[in-house]
Parts: C-alpha cells; structure tokens; sequence
C-alpha cells in the first residue's frame, strides 16, 4: 500500500476566483489570503465550505478509475476554536450533508496545528469535501487530499506538448507557469516532467525557455495536427521516453494544479483503465463558470461532434455533483464514438505506439479521428480543466466549411466516424443549405472547395499542401469589414436607417417565430431562390432588411424570411457583411453541388479502399518525419 499526495485544496485571488468564488469555496463571511505561508483567512468567524468543482473529491470516479482503498484530507490551521467536519454530496441531495460524526473539533492556538481527518466513503457518496467552521478569526493552509492505493505508484514520466502559431503572449505565460509552478516546485511531478513548444510560426527563440526541460523547435505551419504529431515524436525520442503525453492548445489559460492531478491521477489508475486518455473539461473564458465539454461523441443521425453533457454552470453546487455522477459509458448511444478534444487529453504513449500519429489534415478532426481510432476508456474529474474562448467567437467559415467538411469525410474514410458515409453528405447539404439560406454564397462555395480536395484521395493530402490550402479557404472565404466601412457601404446600397454603432447583440442575435404559412414558403422556394427569376434582387435594400449574427451556425429564419439583402453582424469584432440574393449563383452553386455528389456516389468504393489503404502510413512517424522534414 501507498500514499499520494492527490489533489491540493486551491484557492485563488485571481479575477477568475474573485468574479466566482463559488468555483473554490462557499461562506457568507469573510475569507481571503492573508499573505503568510499562502494561508486564508476566515477573517470573522463562520463557516466555509469547500464542496467545490475545484475542492471537493469525485470519490465516484476514484473508485471507477484507481486503485484507491482509503481517502484523507490533510491541512493545518491556528486561531479561534474551530472544527473541520467531512461532507459529502449525494446524487439528489440539494445542498452538501454534513457528516457530523467525522467532526474535529480544535481549541483556540497560535501556532499551526496539523489536521487529519479520515474520509468515509460508501457507494452513495458522488463528491467528498469538507466544511471549516470556527467561533472567531481562523486560518489554514497547505490543504490537500490524500488517496491510500493498493499497491505501488506507476511510474509516470508526462510530456506536455503544446503547437502555437504567432501566439506568443499566451504560450511564454504558460511555458513560464510550467517552470515556476511544477517544474521548479521540488515535489516528485518536477522530475517527471517535460514540454515540448513546437513553433509553427517561428517566432520564439528556440533558448528562451531558460530550462532543458522546455524544448522549443521550430517547425513549418502544419496546423495542429502536424505540430502534434512532431510533439508526439519528441515525446517519444526524448533521453527519458514519456509514458503519457499530455496534449495541450497553446491559447487556453490553465491551472497548474489540473496538470498535478492529471499527474498522480496516472500513478494510481487500475487496470482497466491504464491505457485511458485524461480528458480536461474546456471551460469558458469568457464566462469562467461555465462548463462547455470534457468529451464528445458523434451523433449517429447527424454525423456532428456533440458534448457528451448538457453545459454546466460549475460554479453551482448541483451541476457540479451533476458532472461527476454523470456515467458516459451508460449514457452515450451505444453506436456512437467517443473523442476527446486536443484542447487538453493525456494520451499513453503505449496508445501512440500501436495506433500512429494524427492523419496530416492541419486543423479540424484530427483529435476526433484520433479518439475514435483509438477506441480507448476516458478518464474525466472535476478541477482538470482549461479556460478556452467559446466557439461561436472563434467562428471561421476556411476552418468550419473548408477543414472540418473534408477533414471530416476523410475520417469517417479512415476510421469510420459514424455508422454510414451518408451521415456526412446529410451533413454537407445542411452545410450548403444553411449557407445559401442566408445568402452567403461565398461560404458554400468553401464547403464545395472541401468536398471536392476529398474527393482527390488521400494522395492529395500526402502531399505539403495543407497549409496552402488553409490560406487559400481563409482567402475565399466571407470577408468582413469594420464598422465604419459597413455603414458606408450600406449607404451607398441604400439601405435605410442603418447604423452599426446603435446595435445591440439583442438586435443581431435575437430571431422572431415564423408562421406556418411562411414555413412553408421558405421550404418550396429557399428563402425565394428557387422557381424565380434569375438576376440580382434586391440590391437597393431600402428599409427591407435583415440583420443576424454572423455565427456560421446560426439560422434566424424568421429574421431572414422575405427579405433579399441581409447585414451579418461579427459583433465581437465590430465588423460585418452585406449580402444579396442572387439566383444565378444559387443555381451554379446546386448544379456543381449535385454533380459533386454523383461523382462521389460513383466512386466510392475506390474512394474508401484508397483512404483504408494509405491510413498507416499517413500516421506512421517514418511518414511524419519526412513531412515535417526531421528525416
């Protein structure tokens, strides 16, 4: 039997913690950082509480997941009387109980005195935690959680590896929070740990890390996939080969401490699950409390990347209980197959030696692909997580119809992502659908680019073209202007009263009901584009007109109904687009969309005997070493 020193008790002062407490802690009173020893202070007495997304226990999952056989909580205090009592949370419980027999209690002392409070456990309990309660000013410090395994600790050896592109104020802060905070921090994480910076935009100082143990190699822009695959090799080729590699976007705000649990999660896993990936939830940056996905499946009916869990408010008690008791494995249909994303997955390396590097497609799906290639278990638990800009800020039509429509054809290829092939040509009629809908042509036309370098087999992405072709979608694609040009544009275009800096997201994002009558309008005709006359309608606007976000995922259809000329909004960066129907091009852009199709239907099986055959040698690292020029 062995001791881990688990999981910390984190507590912050960062804006993150301040805007949400409730993230760490819950008290009606007072409790800050006093500034000695990184203690808190529960500056007027009362009670705290640390049932918490990042300070309660997931003994549920430690019970799935490890060789656990006892729990502790662990920490000192000094000051007023106090007492620590364990809670637990249930599955329907409302708020944390309070076990009371577990209780505590210290008398008043102005030294720090060491706790230990054994933790019950039994098969009701979800989450452990504990509440600190006292007469008057208490303090504590250097809280943690310690696990008792059966057996020996695994020997674990984690490579972090992160690809960045001209991103350089996010990746120096988090190559510098690596160092100071694990790497120089003398714990055991410190000698078991490494990172690996590939620089697809070659502007760091390859000797700017300032550690051995941050490696910074320049590398030509081969997008995600190829700088995880060269950070994949590094790992691998390393004087000490890693046993995991943790897989990290370079644009995320992260917590030590998720990384540490990641860490001595590994070192206790059991058998079951010691080729399972980590898979860190994506919080929002925006809107740190709220939970946006921890993995992912893709639907059977719809062929789409979808969040295994409803989104979450992490910050609140019960969608935290929620989080941890909800069982994947039990809840996802049984045809549907798992991923985990790239912004944070710890991968074995016995799992990258036996299934191959990611397919060289630059962005979109390779961390999708990968998951279900790999078919493994999934290991998720409240507190590993990153921060991450939510997608519909992101937005980008050369990723979102250019990469994900031919990357994701190209998967379900190679590895067969959904039951059937036609869950993707659903996919790309919805696509090409929504697009012409409202007008936006350009973007359809992308999605078509997509479809049709798929339908090249894979000796076109064999080839160093990916960049060239991310560039040129990001080209073809909508291009927005800022404020002060749109109106004038619209100005000139007639439209009438239209002012962009008297927007409100209200106005741009918000959509009316349609009636049935319309419904069914807009369904004969596609919005007014079919058994019309050709030609350009409605380019003078007038006050007819709609404005919508420019969410590419977005279909204000009430909005929209009736009108020809439409303003789309890209409210986060203060910029838009005009657009007019034109019939002509909707025409072009169905007859080239159909004979696509045909040609596809035609040669499919060619087709996928072609994308099967070269699989294995486009994921072998004797491939990617040529491709990124390490051969």
């Amino acid at each position: 039997m062995a001791s881990i020193r688990f999981a910390n008790v984190l507590l912050e002062s960062t804006p993150r913690a301040l805007h949400f407490p409730t993230l760490y802690y819950r008290t009606d009173t007072p409790f800050r950082p006093t500034g000695e020893d990184d203690a808190w202070t529960l500056a007027e007495g009362g009670a705290v509480d640390f049932t918490t997304y990042f300070n309660a226990l997931s003994v549920i999952k430690l019970r799935r997941y490890t060789r656990a056989t006892a729990y502790r909580l662990r920490l000192q205090v000094k000051g007023a009387p106090c007492t620590i009592t364990q809670t637990r949370a249930t599955r329907l419980g409302l708020e944390p109980e309070k076990l009371d027999e577990t209780a505590v209690a210290l008398p008043q002392t102005a030294t720090w005195t060491d706790v230990v409070l054994d933790l019950t456990d039994d098969e009701q309990t979800v989450l452990a935690g504990f509440q600190l309660s006292a007469q008057g000013a208490v303090s504590m410090r250097d809280a943690y959680y310690e696990v008792d395994i059966d057996g020996d600790p695994r020997t674990v050896d984690l490579a972090i590896t992160t690809t960045t592109f001209r991103k350089e104020s996010f990746i120096r802060k988090n190559m510098q929070l690596v160092k100071r905070e694990l790497l120089d921090s003398h714990t055991d994480i410190s000698k078991h740990l490494t990172m690996h910076v590939v620089d697809n935009g070659k502007t760091l100082d390859p000797n700017e890390s300032g550690d051995p143990r941050i490696t910074i190699s320049p590398n030509e822009n081969v997008g995600g996939a190829g700088g995880f695959a060269r950070g994949m090799i590094e790992a691998m080729e390393q004087s000490t080969p890693a046993t995991h590699v943790l897989i990290m976007d370079d644009d995320v705000e992260v917590s030590p401490e998720s990384i540490r649990r990641t860490y001595e999660l590994l070192r206790m896993v059991n058998s079951e699950y010691e080729e399972a990936f980590v898979s860190g939830a994506m919080l929002n940056i925006e809107d740190t409390q709220l939970m946006r996905e921890d993995t992912g499946y893709i639907s059977p009916e719809l062929g789409v990347c979808v969040p295994a869990k409803r989104q979450m408010l992490v910050s609140q008690y019960l969608d935290v209980v929620d989080n941890e008791a909800f069982n994947e494995e039990e809840s996802i249909p049984a045809d549907a197959h798992r991923y985990a994303a790239w912004w944070y997955c710890c991968i074995p390396m016995s799992v990258i030696r036996r299934v191959g590097l990611p397919l060289p497609v630059f962005v979109r799906y390779d961390d999708v692909e990968y998951g279900i290639r790999s078919h493994p278990k999934f290991m998720t638990m409240n507190g590993i997580c990153v921060w991450h800009a939510k997608f519909e800020i992101r937005y980008n039509a050369g990723v979102e119809r250019y990469q994900s429509t031919r990357n994701g054809m190209i998967a379900q290829m190679t590895t067969g992502l959904a039951p059937d092939f036609d869950t993707f040509l659903k996919g790309l009629h919805r696509q090409i659908d929504l697009e012409m809908r409202k007008f936006n042509y350009t973007d359809a036309e992308l999605a078509l680019d997509g479809f049709e370098d798929f339908l090249k087999g894979p000796k076109f992405i064999e080839q160093p073209v990916a960049q060239e072709r991310f560039m040129r979608a990001n080209r073809l694609k909508e291009q927005v202007v800022p404020f002060d040009e749109l109106k004038q544009q619209a100005a000139e275009q007639g439209l009438v009263g239209f002012d962009p800096d008297r927007l409100t997201r209200q106005t741009v994002e918000t959509d009316r009901p349609r009636s049935l009558q319309e419904r069914a309008f807009d369904f004969v005709t596609h919005n007014g584009q079919r058994f019309v006359r050709d030609g350009q309608e409605g380019q003078d606007g007038g006050a007819d007109y709609a404005i919508i976000t420019h969410d590419g995922w977005a279909y204000p259809s009430g909005s929209i109904h009736g009108k020809n000329t439409i303003v789309s909004i890209d409210w986060a960066s203060r910029k838009g687009v005009i657009r007019h129907k034109d019939v002509k091009r909707y025409r072009e852009i169905v007859k080239r969309y159909k004979r696509d199709v045909a040609y596809f239907k035609k040669h499919r099986s060619r087709l996928e005997r072609e994308y099967q055959e070269a699989a294995p040698k486009l994921e072998s690292v004797d491939f990617w070493k040529r491709y990124l020029g390490m051969a």
